[in-house]
């Protein structure tokens, strides 16, 4: 029998409101799994077991008034009752990226100088995921101000692989993808600026959906309109991670601050819920190993193009297509510095020298950038995300490599070199995923099997703009083919890895700078 930990949130959920699967056995599996495992990831860095499993017992005590009014005829299956209407992740443990906002719970964003910060309201993802009766669990680690794409930090130091934990696990939403993939929690949320969501998700065998801007609101965003900075789900399926999108997406809530996101635009987010039931055969995806020549080391371009093969092989229609993003990297530093001096000109005079470097060197390059530079690196985002959109026309979706470089040592920040060729900052080895951020397509980062050495392989699965439902669907019939060729729905950890302390619980000192 499956342990409550590794249920699916779907099929725990279906448990939960059958009557068959109490809210508090679950969370107790999970607490007692983060208990057993996170030492070796350091993943779970702040825990609210407590609070979780007082909510957990709220939510069995809705559960019983719901299937008591059912069977008294007043509501049917045992969905809504004298407890109310139940939440879609009634009874769930969620983890949450130290990043967003807990009300109660320590949010720290990876920095020393707030250790102790315990915020008063939850930001809007996180009251979403409350409301729909998420039970929150815990605090992911992430890079320090999470930027950077290793998940380190001075105050609570390095998340590892959960496949080799003296390798990185991806970032910036690494320890939700760890807390995910080691069955800690079967729900956890990230954000994504220039890959967050997705480098994490390949590196850790995991699913991570960065939806199209808008689709996921954002009240805490600083810019009023941009590609950047998007909050999403994780989880170990697609279906799993649909779910968590049908929560965040819920326009009826608010944070108590009553802040809102005017990218924020109208949709019916229990569709999330209803995925289509595609036949693999009759897709048509479009293919490209490198986004027209970004970055992508010889070893990935080998095992994406046995991803390919697969697919191939089993009856979907791929075909190369000329996708040419190879100028979004030049587009992605540029724009960037407009966002980086919007969201730290207020802080910047109060970092130490050891301050998060990828940080530093993104707003001292922000200073130094001419207005006419941003301007013609804008214009030609918008012709990318137009070349993007007619490359896409009758296909339905693209598939590329997730990152250019197998998961590395996590005490380098970023690799210096892919194949010989230098690596000129820390963006330039993740321009497979920033250039689709820079586009601004929705994209979900799917897990491949292993590679030769044992570690994940992942795929990105671009859609068309605004076309998440759909892309959701069509990355549940792939998820199918690349299940096959590992003969289980994802690849788990081997628990002698996770049997052992990991080597850095706390890193003290500045962070190495490679760039």
């Amino acid at each position: 029998m499956t342990a409550p930990h590794q249920l699916s949130a779907v099929e725990a959920r279906r448990l939960i409101v059958a009557g068959e699967l109490s809210p508090v056995e679950l969370v107790d599996a999970c607490l007692a799994r983060v208990e057993a495992v996170d030492p070796a990831v350091n993943a779970m860095v702040t825990r609210a077991g407590e609070r979780a499993r007082a909510e957990a017992r709220v939510a069995a005590e809705a559960v019983a008034h719901a299937r008591r009014a059912a069977t008294g005829g007043a509501a049917g299956a045992g969905e809504t009752g004298g407890g109310g209407e139940l939440g879609l992740l009634h009874g769930l443990p969620v983890a949450i990226k130290d990043l967003q906002a807990t009300e109660g719970i320590v949010t720290t964003l990876g920095a020393a100088d707030l250790a102790d910060h315990v915020p008063t309201a939850d930001s809007g993802i996180v009251a979403r995921v409350r409301a729909a009766g998420g039970i929150v669990v815990g605090k992911t680690n992430i890079p320090e101000r999470s930027i950077g794409a290793n998940t380190v930090n001075r105050l609570f130091g390095a998340t590892g692989n959960p496949f080799d934990p003296d390798r990185t696990c991806g970032g910036s939403s690494g320890g939700s993808a760890v807390a995910v993939a080691t069955d800690m929690v079967p729900l956890a949320t990230g954000s994504d600026h220039g890959g967050s969501l997705r480098i994490p998700a390949c590196y850790c065998g995991v699913v991570g959906h960065r939806a199209t801007p808008g689709v996921v609101p954002f009240e805490e965003r600083t810019m009023t309109q941009t590609f950047y900075s998007v909050q999403g789900p994780m989880a170990r399926t697609v279906d799993d991670t649909a779910l968590l999108l049908a929560a965040i997406t819920d326009r009826s809530i608010t944070p108590a601050s009553g802040l809102g996101d005017p990218m924020a635009h109208p949709l019916d987010h229990t569709a999330f819920t209803r995925l289509d039931e595609l036949d693999p055969t009759e897709l048509r995806i479009g293919v490209s190993e490198d986004l027209g020549g970004v970055l992508v080391s010889a070893e990935v371009r080998r095992q994406f193009r046995r991803r390919v093969d697969r697919l191939v092989a089993a009856g979907v229609r791929c075909v190369e297509v000329p996708l040419d993003l190879s100028a979004a990297a030049d587009v992605d530093w540029r724009v960037r510095s407009d966002i980086f001096a919007t969201q730290y000109h207020r802080e910047a005079e109060t970092w130490d020298d050891g301050f998060n470097p990828h940080v530093r060197r993104s707003y001292e390059a922000a200073l130094a950038a001419s207005v006419a530079d941003i301007a013609a690196a804008r214009r030609t985002q918008m012709e990318l995300y137009q070349h993007t959109r007619a490359t896409l026309g009758g296909l339905d979706a693209i598939v590329c490599p997730g990152v250019s470089v197998a998961p590395f040592d996590w005490r380098q920040l970023n690799p210096v070199e892919v194949d010989g060729t230098p690596v000129e900052n820390y963006m330039a080895w993740l321009s497979l995923t920033a250039a689709i951020t820079v586009v601004g397509h929705p994209v979900t980062a799917l897990p491949a099997g292993l590679d030769d050495d044992g570690l994940p392989v992942g795929v990105q699965v671009v859609g068309h703009a605004h076309g998440d439902h759909r892309l959701l669907g069509v990355a549940r019939a792939l998820e199918a083919v690349f299940a096959a060729e590992v003969s289980t729905a994802r690849p788990r950890p081997d628990e002698a890895v996770l049997a052992r302390e990991h080597p850095a619980l706390r890193t003290d000192g500045p962070l190495v700078q490679l760039d």
